[in-house]
């Protein structure tokens, strides 16, 4: 998975790795056991460092998703420019 095309949800296709979406419900369910501190000092480092890890994956996967939306986002304002003798343009 390049970082320029993760995918949308779920698993990537072909692959037990979980999707964006996984790992940030993930990360959330992290969160909440460590803020619950009924964990053993080995078990909060041990979520720690899992949640440290699915933090820097979603963090690939959000610029990718950015240069997505970027480039689409140019690719629809190229369209939109007025052509030679649109006569919806307004003479200036």
């Amino acid at each position: 998975m390049s970082p320029a095309n993760p995918p949308a949800q779920g698993a990537v296709s072909g692959s037990s790795e979980p999707g964006f979406d996984a790992r940030l419900a993930r990360l959330e369910e992290i969160v909440g056991d460590l803020e619950g501190g009924e964990l053993s000092l080995e078990g909060s480092l041990k979520l720690y460092r899992e949640g440290v890890e699915l933090l820097q994956r979603c963090r690939v996967d959000l610029q990718g998703y950015r240069k997505q939306v970027e480039e689409l986002s140019a690719q629809a304002e190229a369209a939109l420019q007025p052509y030679d003798g649109d006569p919806d343009v307004e003479a200036g």
